[in-house]
């Protein structure tokens, strides 16, 4: 008589999911009897890659997973494999655009600004939400908190977001220094909270007595986590500013980076990209302008010449 091997697997999952419930599923039993090769999938021909950061989202953290799915749609589109590079602060990225190590990625306004003028990072495209190209700078402080005014934050604590954050941390320190003021001796005390989110979340469990974060992902979170947002207050309201943009580091293959602009302007145009950008609250990608970034180039100027100067007696 043919021997036939028969082994019982415990699915880990199964076990834990199951735990308590009165009925318990048989065990899967399978038989090595007879055998069967198991095609492999075809894999996707590559023509090369490009290698893309996400460091500037307009979305919190809860929506990393829109910005991956924007990425296999844009390997999807360009027929090249995307190696996407995940860094936690927005100076790793400035920093990997700089000596080449990535070739585009979702950035900031503020390192989009520094990087331009010291390297030349080249915009290709920016995100249209909301109807408009610009965000703003909320500070924000708990719902039930007596401060009304940027002002009555003197002598509390503050959560700053990304040191190279422009309306997490320049708007701020540049509010500041037009105030003939440092954080140091505005606030009782102040952190980086790395991100915006965070910076929402510190304001809620009252570690900080306010923030300042990015509007689109306070108003995103209003929208898809209204308990968190509806626990804080925008106390104050920033002027305009060039929304985050995706750029490329210089030197980019033309054709690549043509090929790279064309997927995300007309993202818009089919259904499984509409929905993708449509999970990020983005209506389009659009290109606008540089001069939009003026009024930042402008706070990082006056912001600079302030902390050369120092504080003034």
């Amino acid at each position: 008589m043919q021997r036939k091997i028969i082994l019982f697997i415990l699915i880990a999952f199964g076990l834990i999911a199951n735990a308590g419930c009165e009925k318990k599923e048989k065990p899967i039993m399978i038989s090595l009897e007879k055998k069967e090769v198991l095609k492999e999938k075809t894999k996707p021909s590559y023509s090369n890659s490009m290698r893309i950061a996400v460091g500037g989202m307009i979305t919190p953290k809860e929506g990393f997973i829109y910005y991956k799915n924007l990425l296999e749609y844009i390997e999807e589109k360009t027929a090249k494999k995307i190696d996407f590079v995940d860094r936690e602060s927005y100076e790793d990225i400035y920093n990997l655009l700089k000596i080449g190590e990535i070739d585009a990625a979702f950035i900031c306004s503020g390192p989009y600004v520094d990087g331009k003028k010291d390297y030349g990072l080249e915009l290709i495209a920016t995100p249209q939400a909301y109807g408009d190209t610009v965000y703003y700078s909320y500070f924000i402080v708990a719902k039930d908190s007596l401060i009304k005014s940027f002002d009555e934050l003197r002598g509390k604590t503050f959560a700053f977001t990304d040191p190279l954050s422009n309306t997490g941390t320049l708007v701020p320190k540049y509010i500041l220094s037009k105030m003939n003021e440092t954080p140091d001796s505005f606030f009782k005390s102040y952190i980086f909270a790395q991100s915006h989110d965070k910076a929402i979340q510190a304001v809620v469990q009252r570690i900080v007595d306010g923030a300042a974060v990015d509007s689109l992902v306070w108003e995103y979170l209003n929208r898809t986590n209204p308990d968190l947002t509806t626990k804080t207050r925008v106390i104050m309201k920033s002027p305009p500013y060039g929304i985050p943009p995706v750029v490329v580091r210089p030197g980019l293959d033309p054709e690549t980076k043509k090929q790279l602009q064309h997927v995300l302007l007309t993202a818009h145009e089919d259904e499984k990209g509409k929905k993708i950008l449509s999970n990020m609250m983005i209506d389009r990608f659009v290109v606008i302008d540089d001069r939009a970034y003026d009024s930042i180039r402008k706070m990082k100027a006056w912001v600079a010449e302030y902390n050369k100067k120092g504080k003034s007696k």
